[in-house]
């Protein structure tokens, strides 16, 4: 378990990785342009898509543009204080990594290189129930705090052996999403047959879950009808008292973006929500989880942690959510970004970067403890005509792309797997 200092020495002062060389992406941007160079198209769509328009793809970032920063001068911020406890588990920032499935379409190496790079950073991690490895197999290679991911499945036996299986691998928390009784129309997925390549599956569960995913049906996405097929859309408030049951871990709902819902999981004894819109990849026009934020920690009124997904891409994001009430952030498209191009290095470079833009967001804006981090920190400002930066090509020749070692290299699947 990686612990958490109350007070961290200065970045130039403690040891961390090695700085990236001059051809290394440096932002969680140029990440994002090197992975897209590097993946096949239908699974850079998969990961890059949105549900409809993608009007909630877009505004989950631009939530985040319409704060400025109002920072205090002359704080003595020599020392910042960025670590806490999120559900009692102690981390050196306020970070988690969302809940992702099949990580292995972005390197071989999975879900373990993902949370090692958790670990690394001192961050949480949040591991999928459609992982491609097995929980206990990503445990095992963990140095950090971890919470599973719960879809309910209509096979209810299944769901309760995955709960006591996290339970029974050290899991710290139980994260219920509560958004995708189907999962929504994704345009992309379905222009392309989105399905899964052979030797990639949901590896937590048995055989009769990986039927279907290799080969798109109905919907023309192998992901949407195994959705129809498994997903229990019957699952309503009064199961939370089922799956509490079962284990004695803290639940966590995964999707709320109302105050009404907030207040019900308060009633019923839930210990943390996350504010989320799923990354814009269910209900399309949805309200932007940071606009969401300051409504349900209001209804949450001290009852529940409250953290915050979707659209999180600079340590200043970071840094308005903090000052809208959450106790913590989850980031989820950067770190798989990061673990395209550079494996668990890879992953832990772009967690790291959060880490010290964050550090650096708090000494420039005079808020050198968390406990300083509150909505006098923020003025809310109409953006710019075209303000959401999009990402340049990494590069302009494959001369300029990140060098990769052999085992962090991966090689382009064959598009024929997924067209």
């Amino acid at each position: 378990m990686t612990t958490s200092p109350a007070l961290r020495p200065p970045a130039a002062t403690r040891s961390a990785q090695s700085p990236p060389s001059s051809r290394s992406p440096l932002s969680p941007r140029e990440y994002e342009a090197a992975a897209r160079a590097k993946l096949d198209g239908a699974v850079w769509d998969y990961l890059a898509g949105g549900s409809g328009d993608e009007v909630s793809l877009r505004g989950d970032q631009e939530a985040y543009q319409r704060y400025r920063l109002r920072p205090h001068t002359l704080v003595d911020v020599s020392r910042c204080e960025t670590g806490r406890t999120l559900l009692g588990a102690p981390v050196e920032f306020p970070v988690g990594v969302a809940p992702m499935a099949y990580h292995r379409l972005f390197h071989p190496d999975g879900e373990p290189a993902t949370v090692r790079a958790a670990g690394a950073a001192g961050a949480l991690a949040v591991v999928s129930t459609f992982a491609s490895t097995t929980l206990e197999e990503t445990a095992a290679a963990a140095s950090g705090p971890l919470w599973f991911q719960l879809y309910v499945l209509r096979r209810r036996e299944v769901t309760e052996s995955l709960v006591r299986r996290a339970e029974a691998a050290g899991y710290r928390a139980l994260v219920i999403t509560a958004d995708t009784p189907r999962m929504a129309r994704r345009e992309r997925d379905l222009r392309n047959g989105f399905r899964l390549p052979a030797h990639i599956g949901p590896a937590n569960l048995d055989d009769r879950y990986a039927a279907g995913l290799h080969h798109a049906r109905r919907s023309g996405s192998a992901l949407a009808d195994h959705a129809v097929e498994h997903h229990d859309a019957a699952f309503t408030w009064g199961d939370l008292a089922w799956l509490r049951s079962l284990t004695s871990l803290p639940l966590v709902l995964k999707g709320v973006l109302t105050a009404e819902d907030a207040r019900r999981a308060a009633d019923l004894g839930v210990s943390g929500l996350i504010v989320s819109s799923h990354g814009g990849r269910q209900l399309d026009g949805a309200t932007a989880p940071l606009d969401a934020l300051p409504e349900v920690v209001a209804a949450a009124a001290g009852h529940c942690e409250v953290l915050v997904d979707g659209g999180v891409r600079r340590g200043t994001d970071v840094l308005k959510a903090l000052a809208l009430g959450a106790r913590g952030v989850l980031t989820g498209r950067p770190v798989l970004w990061g673990l395209t191009v550079g494996g668990a290095a890879g992953a832990q470079r772009v967690l790291t970067t959060l880490r010290e833009e964050f550090e650096e967001a708090m000494a420039l804006s005079g808020r050198p403890r968390l406990d300083m981090i509150g909505p006098d920190l923020l003025h809310r400002a109409a953006p710019e005509a075209g303000a959401l930066h999009r990402a340049p090509a990494y590069g302009s020749s494959p001369e300029q792309s990140p060098e990769q070692s052999p085992e962090q290299s991966y090689e382009k699947s064959d598009e024929k797997e997924y067209a």
